[in-house]
């Protein structure tokens, strides 16, 4: 599985005619994942990381750091706290979830920076759970060039962070995209990973669902809502 992702990074980049890879690192799982496997891929010396904090938890950061110190990557720090802040002050009052969207949204406004500044691929790390769930922010974490890991359902994803020796305090510690203090993905999307996994594999193979109707009906509805997050954009053909 590595061997096979890390080959189709390298492809990816060689066909787009870039350098190398662009990526943000924030300490979870997926990121530090993709990581690991982007230096497979294309080498430290043509992968930058990018930390970026938003009002972030120190102990993602930490983590982050930890995980850029074992791989030995290029990193820049860039602290988007400011910036978000200023433009909530020119913004009419929201919703908690849109200002929270506009966290991930500044993240791929600073990577495609500094792809265009090296002419780097921005590389995603969102995995097949989340993206057939919708549990991304449109054009934030999802406006990405490439996305090596959304083949991947997370128990997939914890095998290969094994595999890659990630620290097991990160393969163990709540999944959470850091939109606001104590959000986790499961409480947010209302499906522990362990079942929506089993019901998204249970499609797949075409077997018949053993999760209760009303979690299987909940990972319908969705995935249909979500449907537009996987498209481009909607065209009135003429």
């Amino acid at each position: 599985m590595k061997k096979k992702i890390s080959s189709w990074i390298r492809q990816q980049v060689k066909d787009a005619g870039a350098k190398g890879i662009c990526m943000g690192l924030s300490g979870g799982i997926d990121s530090c994942v993709v990581a690991g496997l982007a230096k497979e891929a294309v080498g430290k010396d043509n992968l930058l990381v990018l930390f970026m904090p938003c009002h972030s938890h120190a102990q993602d950061l930490a983590d982050a750091r930890l995980v850029a110190k074992k791989f030995g990557l290029n990193c820049a720090k860039v602290d988007l706290t400011k910036v978000y802040d200023a433009f909530l002050r020119v913004l009419p009052s929201g919703t908690k979830t849109g200002q929270a969207n506009l966290r991930p949204r500044l993240r791929m406004s600073a990577l495609y920076y500094f792809a265009n500044k090296c002419n780097y691929l921005v590389c995603g790390t969102g995995n097949k759970s989340e993206l057939m769930m919708g549990y991304f922010t449109k054009y934030g974490d999802g406006g990405v060039d490439i996305l090596p890991i959304a083949g991947l359902l997370k128990r997939d994803v914890r095998r290969l962070a094994q595999e890659l020796k990630i620290p097991q305090h990160i393969i163990d510690k709540p999944p959470t995209a850091g939109l606001w203090p104590g959000q986790t993905d499961e409480a947010e999307m209302g499906i522990t990973y362990a079942e929506l996994d089993g019901i998204l594999e249970r499609f797949e193979s075409k077997k018949k669902q053993i999760a209760p109707k009303a979690r299987v009906a909940k990972v319908v509805g969705m995935i249909k809502k979500s449907a537009h997050k996987r498209q481009g954009p909607a065209i009135c053909r003429i």
